[in-house]
């Protein structure tokens, strides 16, 4: 099981790559960068390609509706290139707040999307004279849609791999079966082992069915809040705002998806008080409708014989890279969360 880390894209960017070099050290596999409507994560990631050896690092995640199809295969093959091979590309759809409100681009077919995009970044990499014939994406560009002057042209320069990892994130039964099928990774959020079966299951078993043996085992990138240690009991609550944002906040009524996944989960009555709450503005008492459960059961945050039973319940329930976030109060408790959390995994 690899361990990974996301960087906070909030602020204080190059002090936390300053540290990052000693999460290195202490063995961090793997590290993502978000991009929501913060700092591009792009020159992050390159600034991070400069300052560390051995770490890899992925997107987590660029939009698939804010660039182009071949700007994302462009990118993906340059950041391959500063990191001398250590880059995954990470995707996903966001939502129709961000990319309608922040980017003003339509929100439409996220799955077709999210399959041409990853057919088309390939057909890159592999240095092919680009031609592509999809429901949403045709290049070059018709005629009738343009000048007709389009020719179909191929990437100059030769990528460090003809084959980039892609992540997607995804937690809809289609999205997941998608994922399953075409990509080297699979992220969702709110990752509860007990639930992931009854949850994903059918869908990934869909998607593996169709899977190409050429893409590996599919990588399963779990979330967890990290901290071991009897004192912890307070830190479990700093989950409680973040997920009472996604579940009530992030989307409208029956544009939800992690309101959704919630209510899959179990928790109908919870998700869509909370919902209603978040919305009214009453942010306080929609926090305190979230499950005690689901903030337990998504976590690595209790003594470390607790610990180590939620790493093997994730490793049983089939994810292959614990995505953590440390919650030492200084950068030297971060630093040993991190190499317990390692030998508890290994």
């Amino acid at each position: 099981m690899r361990i990974g880390m996301a960087l906070n894209y909030s602020g204080g960017f190059k002090e936390t790559v300053a540290e990052l070099a000693d999460y290195e050290k202490a063995g961090l596999d793997i590290v993502f960068v978000a991009e929501a409507y913060s700092f591009d994560a792009v020159s992050q990631m390159g600034y991070i390609a400069a300052k560390t050896e051995r770490l890899e690092i992925a997107s987590g995640i660029l939009p698939i509706y804010s660039r182009t199809p071949t700007l994302l295969a462009m990118t993906a093959a340059g950041m391959d290139y500063v990191s001398d091979g250590r880059f995954t590309l990470g995707l996903g759809a966001s939502g129709p707040q961000v990319i309608e409100g922040f980017h003003g681009v339509p929100y439409t077919a996220p799955l077709g999307r999210t399959r041409e995009v990853i057919e088309i970044c390939r057909k890159v990499w592999e240095r092919e004279r680009l031609t592509y014939e999809g429901k949403h994406y045709t290049l070059p560009l018709p005629a009738d849609k343009g000048t007709g002057l389009g020719k179909p042209l191929k990437l100059i320069n030769h990528p460090v791999r003809p084959r980039i990892p892609i992540v997607v994130a995804a937690i809809g039964p289609k999205n997941v079966e998608l994922t399953a099928e075409i990509a080297e990774g699979w992220e969702p959020i709110f990752y509860m082992p007990e639930k992931a079966a009854d949850v994903w299951g059918p869908s990934l078993a869909a998607g593996r069915a169709r899977r190409d043996a050429s893409l590996g085992d599919l990588d399963v990138i779990a979330q967890a809040a990290l901290y071991i240690g009897d004192d912890g009991d307070g830190l479990l609550e700093l989950g409680r705002s973040m997920a009472a944002l996604y579940i009530g906040g992030m989307g409208a009524k029956g544009k939800n998806f992690y309101n959704e996944l919630a209510r899959r989960y179990g928790y109908e009555k919870e998700a869509e008080q909370i919902q209603e709450l978040y919305l009214a503005g009453n942010k306080k008492e929609a926090e305190a409708l979230v499950p005690q459960e689901l903030l337990e059961r998504m976590s690595l945050i209790g003594s470390e014989g607790f610990v180590r039973d939620r790493v093997q319940a994730m490793k049983e329930s089939g994810v292959t890279t614990l995505n953590v976030t440390p919650l030492g109060r200084t950068h030297e408790e971060r630093i040993r969360l991190l190499e317990q959390v390692k030998e508890l995994a290994a």
